[in-house]
């Protein structure tokens, strides 16, 4: 096992064009109970815990603690921890502490670093919350969902909305800044109504961050297999559509930045760690179904905590193809057209870039492709020079509700 260890840190200082690792993410499993919408990985404990739901917990950290240590470090501080889940405030601020020890043991981290935890309402008391600023944890994201309690109770939500009131007024009594809300659109029986008030709500309470899902159908979860796509009582695709533009219509009235597809943000307030993702850089995974994108490689670690545990106990060997040049291209484009600020051109090769515009070219026509000069000016002809594009965007908001569209025929023609 060493043996591995160390060829795999020769092989990162040896290539000069590694990009080392400067995020982590700590999955974090467990529920009081499973949504009918999540197809995470998680482990349901029920509400009121006990014995061997702490049993449970205690077993989970030791084993995320020693994936941390298998993991090889290679002198590089992280900047950006997230806690998500599953229920990460479902862990006392002393766990979650002893897990940020590991990594900075471990790795290193980073003045200034981001520090997130994903807490739902009714899982922590004023307490427990500055147990975790306490603990260094910095930055706050509160699974709201709704602000409709039919619709709280509809998506198998575990808490009320008078839990999300008293969430609201611990957060505020203890100043926290940085701190976002979760929404979710498209669910049974939600109309155009209950989006504008969960908005203006929202916006009521002034977080520095929202970010605004569409309800995906995932075959497996309790959705799934009880609603089709567009049927009663979902709402039809106009409707989720209008819905989206809702969104970007009132948020942005309110002084929010759509700076991703889902997300939105006070100006200084974008999530530090998401963007890892969204600008395709690597990044660090730990714990059960945690993805990783290190060393050219993406690796996700399996499911279950059974199976999670004798991957552990097995040495935590990560074998995983490198990735090709067209999957890098490929996810490049996928995952920055998320953005509002789209793709720099400048990291693409001229024939390279001839072939993507070929495939944009037609949705440039439509309006659903911006492009960028030099001078930050917007390039209206559709007869252009390459050269003269700095930017490649998606249109806010239609491109980004054609995006699937676009990305399909990137895929197609590229691959």
């Amino acid at each position: 096992m060493e043996d591995i260890r160390f060829y795999y840190i020769f092989i990162l200082i040896i290539n000069s064009q590694a990009i080392f690792p400067t995020a982590a993410y700590i999955h974090i499993p467990f529920c009081r109970r499973r949504c009918y919408y999540c197809d995470f990985p998680i482990s349901v404990v029920g509400d009121k815990g006990g014995k061997s739901a702490s049993f449970m917990v205690e077993e989970y950290i030791a084993a995320l603690i020693e994936d941390i240590q298998l993991t090889p470090s290679i002198n590089q501080p992280v900047k950006t921890i997230f806690f998500g889940g599953g229920t990460p405030s479902l862990l006392s601020p002393a766990e979650l502490s002893n897990i940020i020890n590991a990594i900075a043991l471990q790795f290193g981290i980073a003045t200034g670093a981001e520090i997130s935890l994903e807490i739902d309402p009714g899982t922590f008391d004023r307490d427990r919350l500055k147990g975790y600023l306490d603990a260094g944890l910095n930055r706050f994201s509160l699974g709201v969902q709704s602000f409709d309690p039919e619709l709280l109770k509809i998506c198998g939500r575990s808490h009320t909305l008078d839990d999300v009131t008293e969430a609201v007024n611990i957060i505020q009594q203890l100043n926290v800044d940085n701190f976002s809300l979760d929404l979710i659109s498209g669910l049974p029986h939600q109309s155009l109504e209950h989006c504008q008030t969960s908005l203006e709500k929202a916006i009521a309470i002034s977080p520095k961050h929202l970010s605004c899902y569409d309800l995906v159908l995932e075959p497996v979860t309790a959705f799934g297999k009880q609603y089709q796509p567009g049927e009663t009582p979902l709402p039809n695709d106009d409707d989720t559509a209008e819905m989206y533009r809702l969104t970007q219509q009132t948020l942005t009235a309110a002084g929010y930045q759509h700076y991703e597809v889902s997300n939105y943000a006070q100006p200084g307030y974008q999530c530090r760690h998401n963007r890892v993702y969204w600008e395709n850089k690597p990044y660090y995974g730990f714990g059960m179904g945690a993805a990783s994108y290190v060393n050219n490689q993406r690796f996700t670690r399996p499911r279950t905590r059974r199976e999670y545990y004798k991957w552990i106990e097995a040495g935590a060997i990560i074998d995983a193809p490198e990735m090709t040049a067209s999957d890098r291209l490929l996810e490049t484009l996928m995952l920055g057209f998320r953005l509002a600020e789209g793709i720099d051109t400048a990291q693409f090769e001229p024939d390279t870039l001839q072939k993507i515009w070929s495939c944009l070219q037609p949705y440039h026509r439509q309006g659903w492709i911006e492009l960028i000069d030099g001078d930050r000016q917007l390039i209206k002809s559709d007869e252009i020079d390459l050269s003269s594009i700095q930017k490649i965007h998606l249109n806010d908001p239609e491109g980004f509700l054609f995006s699937n569209t676009i990305l399909a025929t990137l895929f197609e023609k590229l691959e």
